[in-house]
C-alpha cells in the first residue's frame, strides 16, 4: 500500500513540475520576451527545455520520491510552453510577420 502512495505522490509531482514548468515559461516569453526576435527561432525552445533540465537536476537527486524522469517533464513542459508562448506572439502581429 505504501508503494502505491509513493508511486502516486511521485506521478502527481511530476505532472505538476511539467505544468508548472510549461504555465511560467509561456507568461514569461509573452510578457518578457515579446519584443525579442529570437524566441522566434525553432532552436530556443530546445535551448531553454535542455536549461532548465540542467538547473533542475540537481533539485530532484536530492529531494525524495522524485527522480530524472521528473526533471525530464519539467524541462519537456519548459520547452513547449517557450514554443506556445512564441506561437501566441506570432499570432499578434500584424500582417503575418514572421
Amino acid at each position: 500500500m505504501f508503494h502505491f502512495l509513493a508511486s502516486l505522490a511521485t506521478a502527481a509531482i511530476a505532472g505538476g513540475s511539467a505544468l508548472f514548468g510549461y504555465w511560467q515559461a509561456r507568461q514569461f516569453t509573452q510578457n518578457k520576451l515579446r519584443y525579442v526576435d529570437a524566441v522566434h527561432k525553432a532552436i530556443v525552445p530546445v535551448i531553454a527545455g535542455v536549461a532548465a533540465v540542467a538547473i533542475a537536476a540537481p533539485v530532484v537527486w536530492l529531494l525524495p520520491l522524485v527522480g530524472g524522469g521528473t526533471a525530464l517533464l519539467f524541462g519537456g513542459g519548459v520547452a513547449m510552453g517557450v514554443s506556445a508562448g512564441a506561437r501566441e506572439i506570432r499570432k499578434r502581429l500584424p500582417g503575418g510577420a514572421y
